[in-house]
């Protein structure tokens, strides 16, 4: 344990029973020690030589000497295979009906004893030792798995085993969850289990609260996304590749999977940027659409302490102007910490406090922690003792319940690997509404049971029901967070049919956007943290996790006004925008921090408001098109190299382009442009890309740019929406999608589809019908960038 584990322990273990917490380590050791005794001697094993094939629909089955691989094409394009049996269900990633095998897909012989798989656009090749290439249509190899090796315990038991990979030398890589390192990932290895990092975080943190073995790869040779469906403890390591010099060789980028347990299968889906992650959707399913009010401004603290201050600070926003969209109470509402409870003396009457605060547009959210404190005669601990045929919560190898520590004290664990666990659990949702909640956000749910050192969760030992199939710890906690962002959704759809859910999660897993978002969790306070905040949404964009945002001002301290307004700037352009701090934190309410800061918050709230409609669109492409809001700067254009090694930098949409401020003392800063024309949208300049520009940054803001010819959505002066329209380059079209927002039911929304182009000296705008392009406009149009001046880029 280095120093600042160390810190990080004594910081968690200050705040609870720490008596408690060493007992509970110990009967979790104890637990583990006697459930799950050491591997003993292992065997390994590698396929062996290939000695014959049968082909099956979309692929086939190929045999070696000690193992069996299916591959199988989907109608979508994306590639499956399995070792030894592995299919594609059961699966907490994959959503709904198991993908349609390609018919047209064969199976042929290939060169010096192996088997290929040729589909229309991808080709899967089967040496016959074992290893995997999965080609272009032209032979081009985006990623080639060197055979497999696994080790199994001679006594019986999980088979682990190691997949090493090689990559294109001019390949970049992304993904794996949430990363505070990244956007691209630095060489290194990087863990498997989602982990709370015992405090606030920063760039160097790793793990964090969301794993996920789901890998991007870019390179000259085409993109592609790999994942790795095992919800075991793993780790990957990942090592860029070198291009030779003149006629030497290139050295390939390498990634080795290491799992401890689970089936080894894989999932490979090809194509372009948009093409993979609408591919990633329709396998994994379709992003949850926030309500259109959980794309406003929102404010958290651990530590409001009353309704008398939750008015003081909602009245704070308005009658500075602020736009507020919902406010959310910490674990200090509870009644000692109570999940479901409340604390009358603080909070004596909190239905009408909802309501009120619904009056002024605002929203109540409520934190929800999956641990119940273990009491005789709680009613969340009775009731969940009387489900099914054992209880609601986790038990050990023995069949007793097992416990923890968190801030109720002594807890116990719901089983939300269990359907009859995850119908209560959404049952009991009916409290948090009857009390005027519109929204829950999932803490703690990795899940956490507090220690002095050591993992902070359940024993690995535990037992879970893992939907009848039945096993331990190791396989469920990974996606113990996503069963219960599944248990709280469907809970909320049950009792409030008529509203989309407001859910978001700070653990999960592949999938969980089909239930919500998530945010940074604790990052620390400090310009690293900044940092980190854009690369964690960045990461879980890619990841199929469209809707985050970090801890505007960080979780701990005490930021720099200069360091908050930065924060809050770019917390402006990210999905979620929250700001939220601990409870011996210093405030985050704009004006606590000076006029000058308040009148450059102010604009930048504003202009978030003013964007509303653009969120609205974004969300909604989202759940049809799988893209994220907020983009790799590579998204339109992954052949550019310098693109795929800019991480502080993000596209917004297809239309815009944003550059926080992510160090001190900014005035200035370089922005990479991808092709084509971009306005500055604070001063008219347009500038040429491909390339590098200097732009100013003031305090007053961070540097927007908006790409010619781009239809955006935004709220006009009277509410009502209108189309801004940047001029398109001389001779050339651009365009736009607008989804108008229909409420927040279930209502199927029109995606509209609009084209700007010039038309002599004027710029003309229209929408596409079924029966051409209708004129649109001038009422609601605004066309922007007309006679700007224009430059090069370096």
């Amino acid at each position: 344990m280095d120093g600042r584990e160390l810190v990080r322990s004594m910081w968690v273990f200050g705040r609870v029973r720490g008596l408690r917490a060493l007992h509970s380590v110990w009967r979790q050791r104890r637990a583990d020690a006697a459930a799950l005794p050491g591997r003993g001697p292992e065997r390994a094993r590698v396929p062996g030589r290939v000695v014959g094939a049968e082909p099956l629909p979309g692929g086939g089955i190929v045999r070696f000497a000690r193992a069996e691989l299916r591959v199988c094409v989907t109608v979508g394009a994306a590639v499956f295979w399995g070792w030894d049996g592995a299919e594609v269900s059961p699966s907490y990633a994959v959503s709904g009906e198991v993908p349609e095998p390609d018919a047209r897909v064969v199976l042929e012989p290939d060169t010096e004893g192996g088997w290929r798989v040729v589909a229309g656009r991808v080709t899967v090749a089967v040496s016959r030792d074992g290893a995997v290439e999965v080609r272009t249509p032209g032979g081009v190899v985006l990623r080639r798995e060197l055979p497999p090796r696994w080790w199994e315990p001679v006594g019986g038991g999980e088979a682990r085993w190691v997949q090493r990979s090689e990559v294109p030398a001019d390949a970049r890589f992304f993904g794996l969850g949430g990363r505070a390192a990244g956007p691209r990932l630095p060489e290194g290895t990087y863990r498997l289990w989602n982990t709370d990092p015992r405090g606030t975080f920063g760039p160097g943190t790793d793990p964090l609260y969301i794993t996920m073995p789901v890998q991007w790869v870019v390179a000259d040779a085409g993109t592609h996304l790999a994942f790795y469906d095992s919800t075991w403890d793993g780790r990957v390591s990942v090592r860029e590749g070198e291009e030779g010099a003149g006629s030497g060789h290139d050295r390939p980028g390498l990634s080795e999977v290491r799992m401890s347990g689970g089936p080894l299968r894989c999932w490979v889906v090809v194509g372009s940027p948009a093409r993979i992650a609408h591919g990633w959707a329709q396998l994994t399913g379709a992003p949850a659409v926030p309500p259109s009010w959980a794309l406003g401004a929102q404010h958290a603290r651990w530590g409001f302490g009353s309704a008398k201050e939750v008015r003081r600070v909602v009245a704070g926003y308005r009658e500075r102007g602020l736009p507020l969209s919902a406010l959310h109470l910490d674990i200090d509402h509870y009644d000692g910490h109570r999940v479901f409870t409340v604390d009358r003396e603080r909070f004596p009457d909190l239905p009408g406090l909802a309501a009120k605060l619904r009056e002024q547009g605002v929203r109540l959210v409520s934190i929800v922690d999956p641990a119940v404190k273990a009491e005789p005669g709680g009613a969340v601990y009775e009731a969940g003792a009387r489900v099914g045929a054992r209880g609601a919560f986790v038990r050990d190898a023995r069949g007793e319940v097992v416990r923890g520590v968190v801030w109720p004290g002594e807890c116990v664990y719901p089983d939300f690997t269990d359907p009859q666990v995850r119908e209560w659990w959404g049952g009991l949702y009916a409290e948090r509404l009857e009390q005027g909640f519109a929204g829950v956000w999932h803490d703690m749910n990795e899940p956490v049971s507090f220690t002095p050192f050591g993992d902070m969760t359940l024993p690995r030992s535990a037992r879970h029901a893992l939907e009848g199939r039945g096993g331990d710890h190791r396989e469920a906690h990974n996606v113990y967070g996503l069963a219960m962002a599944r248990a709280g959704y469907e809970g909320l759809v049950r009792l409030r049919p008529e509203t989309r859910p407001f859910l978001f999660s700070r653990s999960g897993w592949a999938g969980m956007q089909r239930y919500g978002g998530t945010w940074s969790g604790d990052v620390a306070t400090g310009w690293q943290g900044l940092r980190a905040s854009l690369a964690l949404v960045l990461g879980l964009g890619l990841c199929g996790v469209p809707y985050s945002g970090p801890d505007v001002g960080g979780f701990d301290g005490h930021p720099s006004p200069e360091l908050y307004l930065r924060w809050l700037q770019l917390g402006a352009w990210l999905p979620l925008f929250r700001t939220h701090s601990a409870i011996d934190a210093g405030r985050r309410e704009p004006w606590e921090f000076g006029p000058e800061v308040l009148a450059h918050a102010r604009v930048a709230m504003e202009e978030r408001e003013r964007l509303r409609p653009y969120f609205v669109t974004l969300a909604r492409l989202a759940r049809l098109t799988g893209a994220p809001y907020a983009r790799p700067l590579w998204w339109s254009a992954p052949e550019d190299r310098l693109l795929r090694d800019c991480g502080d930098a993000f596209l917004l949409g297809d239309a815009l382009l944003v550059a926080p401020v992510l160090a001190r003392g900014v005035q200035r800063r370089a922005v990479r442009l991808p092709r084509g024309r971009w306005y500055d949208v604070a001063t008219g300049r347009a500038y040429e890309g491909p390339g590098l520009v200097l732009v100013e940054a003031p305090l007053s803001r961070v540097p927007v740019l908006a790409r010619a010819g781009a239809v955006v959505p935004v709220r006009g002066a009277g509410g009502a929406v209108e189309l801004e329209v940047w001029a398109p380059a001389p001779g050339r079209a651009g365009g736009g999608l607008v989804v108008r927002d229909v409420g927040d039911g279930w209502e199927q929304a029109e995606v509209e589809r609009y084209v700007s182009r010039w038309e002599g000296d004027e710029v003309r705008v229209g929408r596409v019908t079924d029966e051409g392009v209708v004129a649109v406009g001038p009422e609601g149009v605004r066309v922007r960038g007309l006679g700007a001046s224009g430059e090069g880029v370096g």
